[in-house]
């Protein structure tokens, strides 16, 4: 066998048939790290004329003139075949040395364990320990969990052959009330262009500003925008709510209220009824106050939140979200969820990917264990990657490991 330079159709070609795809292997990111300094190449593995193999691998000058090399979510074979593993790992090495490189990082996107809704390991389901012994063996070593690029746990829900009424009546309750509150509420979801990615930017802004993390360049989300938009393969989408319309709404539903109540009989046997009347009228007139103050404080239509997608087949890919913290209450996150899964269902994709969930993801005390649970209102499962990998190709490994701990 033997490894190759090859044109980006092929290598394309190949990865839309691998059952390991996903938008990290693609010639849109090779474009994006190009952006960033990083140099693509596009490499296959060849069994006489057969392509059996395919990775998009990235490399970047560091220190003393050595390059770090990177396959993304690669490389793309049949991990069942150790053989084939084996030597592409292998050459993909040798690649790596003969181009100045000082380590080979990667990260198949290759699930481990089997796992339920609850992240608990089926039994008898499928165990991938076997693919990761072949890589270690290889000679690369396992990166920590807290070391890597990518996420490791994932949290999703199959679309493949479902319908809406399927998704929707195998939600957890309150995860479907809050979808059905939005739509009711008059929420909207509004498509962005590149031209107003600012706004979606803002709130991102304001959401890592008040939960404490970096976010990325605006430059980033228009370098996206620009290279997967070609194909129809990344959405931004905010919510958007009329609070005139709103307002209004809810004064209808009051009106509506108060007339039941007046309605009834000074019967005893109608006092519960006028208890809960009460509860709702009471209720409908704090959501009339709180929306007049915010229309008179932020205008008529306000944006609620915003998320970005990438959909690459065979899922659609829930990459990154934000909220306003003074309109959290509105939930609408839960209705731009709804509105991909539609999407998915009803453009063949086989499943709808909510993406990274923390490592503690049982851990009701862990800070980040609402991401968790809001993913879970969905009813989907937990698949754990078999994680990153690396292996060094020159001595200067270790000291330039140093240097990077160091900085960071």
């Amino acid at each position: 066998m033997t490894l190759k330079e090859i044109d980006v159709k092929t290598f394309e070609n190949y990865a839309k048939k691998s059952p390991y795809r996903t938008f990290m292997q693609t010639e849109e990111i090779g474009k994006l790290r190009k952006l960033n300094s990083w140099t693509p190449y596009y490499l296959g593995l060849y069994d006489n004329d057969k392509l059996v193999g395919a990775t998009l691998l990235v490399g970047k000058k560091r220190h003393f003139n050595k390059y770090e090399f990177y396959a993304p979510r690669g490389p793309l074979v049949d991990y069942t075949d150790e053989k084939i593993l084996t030597t592409f790992l292998k050459l993909l090495t040798d690649f790596v040395k003969k181009h100045n490189g000082y380590v080979l990082r990667i990260d198949p996107y290759v699930p481990y364990k089997e796992r339920n809704g609850k992240g608990e390991i089926i039994k008898d389901g499928y165990d991938n320990t076997n693919i990761v012994n072949t890589i270690l063996n290889t000679g690369f070593t396992s990166v920590p969990y807290d070391d890597r690029e990518q996420v490791t746990f994932m949290y999703a829900l199959d679309t493949k052959d479902k319908t809406e009424d399927e998704i929707m009546k195998n939600m957890k309750p309150n995860t479907r009330n809050l979808i059905r509150k939005n739509i009711k509420n008059g929420v909207e979801i509004v498509e962005l262009t590149k031209d107003n990615l600012d706004e979606f930017y803002k709130i991102m802004q304001s959401t890592g500003s008040r939960k404490g993390f970096d976010i990325r360049n605006i430059n980033y989300y228009k370098n996206m925008y620009d290279l997967f938009s070609k194909k129809n393969e990344i959405k931004y989408l905010v919510t958007k709510l009329d609070l005139s319309k709103y307002i209004k709404m809810l004064e209808n539903e009051l009106e509506s209220n108060i007339d039941k109540k007046n309605k009834l009989s000074d019967n005893k046997n109608n006092n519960g009824k006028r208890k809960a009347l009460d509860e709702t009228i009471n209720g409908l007139n704090k959501k009339i106050e709180l929306a007049k103050e915010e229309k008179e404080k932020y205008g008529d239509v306000i944006t609620l939140s915003g998320s970005m997608f990438i959909m690459t087949k065979p899922e659609v890919v829930y990459l990154s979200s934000g909220n306003y913290e003074e309109f959290l209450s509105y939930n609408s996150q839960y209705l731009i969820q709804w509105e991909m899964i539609k999407y998915a269902i009803n453009n063949g994709y086989d499943r709808y990917n909510f993406y990274g969930i923390p490592n503690t993801f049982d851990d009701k005390n862990d800070k980040d264990y609402g991401i968790y649970e809001f993913k879970t209102g969905f009813n989907g499962f937990v698949e754990e990657l078999i994680g990153e990998f690396e292996i060094k190709t020159s001595p200067v490994y270790c000291l330039i490991k140093l240097i990077h701990k160091i900085r960071h």
